[in-house]
């Protein structure tokens, strides 16, 4: 999977009112071409459902079912060959995140969660293992540059400041350690749209986890 920036065709993709990390970011032959895959299977099964993808937009986003998709999460992470990247799959009902899938093919690694059930890796439930005081915590982001100056950067610094030690360049992974309860305790982002995060809501809340915005 590993390839030159030519082979993957990479591109960069520029969106307005962003963070610098945010707005100029890259996207591959292999962005498109795996949500293409998706949205024609989900349409194929399921034609009155909705669908919301990074790399083709909205369709029927007022139907009662929507797929949200992100076909690589972390994909400056697969375009330097570092398989912390992931595929983001989520099926909302009226708006809200029922079914969640976080998966890493290189490692052979998949989180599901769905609503009401015990989230999975690899069809083994898992639970995250958090600690009680920030002191103790290990946190993760995917950069400090994904904070606007301001308020937002002001607020990392001070979480970054108050925990054990702060982490980077995980994207989606990140998320999947927490609910794994493999050591990192608290991941902490800002700028994300709704396909970064709604994959990741069933599974740590089936984990035991919470997610939240800044607001609580």
């Amino acid at each position: 999977w590993r390839q030159s920036r030519h082979v993957l065709g990479q591109q960069t993709k520029l969106e307005e009112d962003r963070s610098v990390f945010q707005s100029a970011s890259p996207v591959t032959l292999a962005d498109r071409a795996a949500e293409f895959a998706m949205r024609e299977m989900i349409s194929t099964h399921f034609p009155d459902h909705g669908i919301v993808g990074e790399e083709y937009g909205v369709k029927d986003i007022d139907a009662d079912w929507v797929w949200v998709l992100d076909p690589i999460d972390g994909t400056r992470s697969f375009i330097t060959g570092k398989p912390l990247f992931g595929t983001l799959i989520s099926l909302l009902y009226k708006g809200t995140p029922v079914i969640g899938c976080i998966d890493q093919c290189i490692l052979n690694e998949r989180w599901l969660g769905i609503s009401g059930q015990e989230s999975t890796l690899n069809g083994i439930p898992i639970k995250t293992d958090g600690v009680t005081t920030l002191s103790d915590a290990e946190m993760y982001s995917t950069t400090p540059d994904m904070f606007q100056n301001g308020h937002e950067i002001s607020k990392f610094d001070d979480m970054r400041n108050a925990v054990k030690a702060p982490h980077y360049g995980a994207d989606c992974y990140a998320y999947a350690l927490v609910a794994s309860g493999f050591g990192a305790d608290v991941v902490v982002e800002a700028d994300l749209g709704l396909y970064d995060y709604c994959a990741l809501v069933p599974v740590l809340e089936g984990a035991g986890g919470v997610i939240t915005d800044w607001t609580g």
